[in-house]
């Protein structure tokens, strides 16, 4: 078991089997030593966290929302990593989207979900440049998605 395995469990993530696509794209794509992960949307084991922040959720089932996005990506980084975590040398760049009113503006906080996971799981190499911002919805509804970039051995 990897260290960052080992951090998953300890903060008692299992891995989710990755979401397969909804349309015309892949999941992820490898060229040379980066990872692009295609926007994973904020699913669990309950399924899908739908809404809209400013209007019908706050800024916690945000973050909550986002930190299943961050779930996703990791699992859909483990597939393009053969299974292995330890191949993840640094998470680059994330880019999260947030189906919001027009007059919610905190869509940075609701994006620190993901980020904060991020930092939780790979550490100093989960810090990482990052875009967030609004729209008024988001595929099939979901109240958050992230895609990201990611280095890897």
């Amino acid at each position: 078991m990897s260290a960052i395995d080992t951090r998953l469990a300890d903060l008692g993530i299992a891995l989710p089997e990755p979401v397969a696509p909804v349309a015309n794209y892949v999941p992820f794509v490898r060229t040379g030593n980066q990872v692009f992960i295609s926007g994973q949307v904020s699913i669990g084991a309950e399924g899908l966290v739908k809404g809209t922040l400013g209007g019908d959720m706050d800024i916690a089932a945000g973050q909550a929302a986002a930190r299943l996005c961050a779930i996703n990506l990791i699992s859909q980084l483990k597939a393009a990593c053969e299974g292995d975590l330890s191949r993840v040398k640094r998470v680059v760049k994330l880019g999260g989207f947030v189906a919001a009113t027009a007059d919610f503006t905190d869509i940075p906080q609701v994006i620190n979900g993901c980020s904060d996971l991020m930092v939780e799981v790979f550490g100093d190499a989960g810090r990482h440049a990052r875009s967030a911002v609004s729209c008024p919805v988001l595929p099939l509804g979901a109240a958050v998605e992230v895609d990201g970039v990611f280095e890897v051995e």
